[in-house]
């Protein structure tokens, strides 16, 4: 009965990923960025609107980025997404890909937007060109109420996360790889 119910969810779990990706695969380079430019400018827009510390964090940053992701659970939790780093001095844009992975009780979906301030060039440019993995975090609040959280830079990174619930300060992106996507970074 167990390993029924197992196999049934996970064929559900594919059912619903796979035509999220033969979406996603029609599209050409240029509608990829557009997209991705839409969601950053729509996220980056609601921490600000919703939090009291990002507008100041955002004036102090050198630059931020914005990530689009789809995180499932089922015993093991793995997720995706895309991305991109503005450069706020230069304008710059590089798009990123970025992947997450563990262990995790329960069984589900969530789509959620990751928000990173980035207080100097040095750590935007590390970010940028050697990827990173973020290791540890924890949630300090959430829903909107968490937006109020008193955020700050730590290591040089603010991080907000944007879920259905609401903003999360500090938000949890443990376990998380970032790196550059070369496809839509070559135009």
């Amino acid at each position: 009965m167990t390993r029924n119910l197992l196999a049934a969810l996970l064929m559900v779990g594919i059912l619903f990923a796979v035509p999220a990706v033969s979406t996603a695969a029609d599209k050409s380079d240029a509608e990829k960025r557009a997209e991705i430019d839409t969601v950053a400018k729509e996220a980056l827009d609601e921490v600000l609107a919703k939090s009291k510390s990002a507008p100041d964090l955002y004036k102090k940053a050198y630059g931020y980025a914005v990530f689009d992701n789809m995180r499932v659970t089922f015993i093991l939790t793995g997720g995706g997404g895309s991305g991109v780093a503005v450069s706020k001095t230069e304008g710059r844009k590089t798009y990123m890909k970025m992947g997450t992975g563990g262990l995790a009780l329960g069984i589900g979906a969530q789509k959620y937007q990751v928000v990173m301030f980035f207080e100097s060039k040095e750590v935007f440019t590390n970010f940028i060109e050697k990827g990173w993995k973020a290791e540890s975090g924890a949630n300090a609040a959430a829903g909107t109420k968490g937006a109020n959280a008193g955020t700050t830079f730590v290591n040089g990174i603010a991080v907000y996360q944007i879920t259905e619930s609401g903003l999360m300060a500090s938000a949890d992106i443990s376990g998380t790889k970032y790196s550059v996507d070369k496809k839509l970074n070559s135009k």
